[in-house]
């Protein structure tokens, strides 16, 4: 029993298979997603880390409840109480070494097919040694000589790759949207009831969208002030109407401050009651987010999806019509309809071949390192930046968001009217 269980033990270390091999009561899981669900893994791993380090709370707590701090801190030459271990720098240094780790595997893992090859191994195996080296990557940015010149540099690289990650996922948010209406739409050749289910959520996708332009009508802005956000609410707005008079056209669809004076808050008064819950809310919104960023990456790393990416569609007449149209008639991914074979406690899915790239996988990784580096500092606000005060307002994080929605509106706006200025040119979503 003991070899068995040193067995398994070593083949989570080094294995092929990840950690799924290491528990028998766990539910058999296919390679691949194995592979991607341990990256994933330290990906959290370190956004916590980023988290703590941003947390002025964490940072209070550890200098009452550590016994000899200050000498500790002194020790290991973080200054005199830590300060170099908290704060956007030291966000800005551990997501240094996590970019650092992903752009490497991105390399190492270019143009493979098999996963026969050694390269292939060290991607989907060697896990205990790969965190290993997670950690003496982000451990060693802080020993980088010229710490501001580096601090400097680095704040332009994040927000270059945060600026990709945020177009690569506006980009296949606007093929979801295509993708989904297309395969809805084939079903009715057969069964005119997809129209209905068409009409609902279409019905049920504008009531949402008109409730909340409503509502922040109604919570952020005030009779005689707020004109910033009445503009940026009717700008908003508009675009939605436009968008959707260009998409059912007939063209388109046949091919108080410092001088003593009152300000209004626009922001809604809820009471003293809810700063109380500040850590719930900090707490709960940080979980969501990353866990959307987590999403993005994940779902971006598939197959269909590096095809979207590169304009590569299949063609509308294969499409069936499934509620679940993002997996395959049998409930798998469309990705992963291959021959496979069982293992113990896990199926080796990729026999034949890759079902995502590798690289790719990798490089948005890369970019959502980035990315979270830039969005935990709050962007151009770093030096005031913490993460209980995150969800408070940051103009930065506000022109960001607003940026990015213009973006995906002219986006999809783009693959609307593309068909009628160039017709001659096949479009394919």
């Amino acid at each position: 029993m003991s070899a068995q269980c040193c067995a398994g033990q070593l083949a989570c270390c080094c294995g092929s298979a990840g950690c799924s091999l290491c528990c028998g009561c766990c539910p058999k899981i296919r390679q691949s997603r194995s592979t991607r669900f341990m990256y994933a893994l330290y990906f959290i791993l370190v956004v916590l880390l980023c988290c703590v380090m941003m947390s002025r709370t964490v940072a209070n707590e550890m200098k009452e409840r550590i016994p000899f701090y200050e000498d500790i801190c002194k020790g290991i030459k973080a200054g005199d109480t830590c300060e170099k271990l908290v704060g956007y720098s030291a966000v800005y240094r551990v997501c240094f070494g996590m970019a650092c780790f992903f752009f490497i595997f991105c390399l190492l893992t270019l143009k493979i097919n098999s996963s026969k090859g050694c390269r292939a191994h060290i991607h989907n195996g060697f896990w205990f040694f790969k965190l290993l080296l997670l950690g003496a990557m982000c451990s060693g940015a802080f020993f980088i000589p010229d710490q501001e010149t580096f601090l400097n540099a680095w704040r332009y690289v994040g927000a270059i790759g945060g600026f990709i990650f945020i177009g690569i996922q506006l980009i296949l948010l606007v093929e979801f949207a295509h993708k989904w209406n297309k395969n809805w739409t084939a079903g009715t050749a057969t069964n005119k009831l997809w129209y209905a289910a068409l009409a609902l959520v279409t019905l049920i996708m504008y009531s949402i969208a008109a409730g909340g332009l409503i509502l922040m009508a109604v919570f952020y802005t005030q009779k005689d002030g707020c004109l910033e956000n009445k503009i940026l609410l009717g700008l908003n707005g508009g675009l939605c109407l436009l968008i959707s008079v260009v998409a059912i056209s007939p063209c388109v669809q046949n091919p108080l401050d410092e001088h003593g004076k009152n300000v209004t808050i626009c922001v809604p008064d809820f009471g003293q009651d809810l700063y109380r819950d500040e850590n719930l809310v900090t707490g709960l919104g940080t979980t969501l987010l990353f866990m959307c960023i987590l999403y993005s990456c994940l779902t971006s790393t598939t197959r269909s999806s590096s095809d979207a990416l590169q304009g590569r569609y299949a063609a509308p007449e294969l499409e069936v019509a499934r509620c679940c149209f993002c997996f395959g008639p049998d409930g798998e991914d469309t990705e992963e309809q291959q021959n496979v074979k069982e293992g113990p406690r896990v199926i080796y899915d990729e026999k034949r071949g890759t079902v995502y790239s590798y690289s790719y996988f990798h490089f948005v990784f890369f970019l959502a390192s980035l990315y979270v580096m830039m969005t935990v500092t709050s962007w151009f606000n770093y030096e005031s930046a913490n993460i209980e005060t995150f969800f408070s307002g940051s103009w930065s994080i506000f022109w960001v968001k607003m940026a990015s929605c213009w973006m995906c509106v002219l986006l999809y706006l783009g693959t609307l009217v593309a068909p009628l200025c160039c017709p001659s040119r096949q479009f394919s979503v």
